[in-house]
């Protein structure tokens, strides 16, 4: 996933960092699953503003 690593991180510390299931993000990578929905837009979010996330999933 290029935002992964854009922003220097494993699997595991993205899917951490940002509430996702790290299987998930590992089968999204590999073509064999697409993210729904929801998942997209959160996509979306940390791509433009991966703090905000942060700082909003800590609250």
């Amino acid at each position: 996933m290029a935002l992964r690593k854009r922003l220097q991180l494993s699997r595991q510390r993205f899917a951490d960092r940002f509430g996702l299931d790290v299987r998930a993000v590992q089968e999204w990578e590999q073509g064999r699953r697409v993210p729904d929905r929801a998942a997209r837009v959160l996509l979306t979010v940390i791509d433009r503003d991966p703090e905000a996330v942060v700082r909003a999933l800590a609250e």
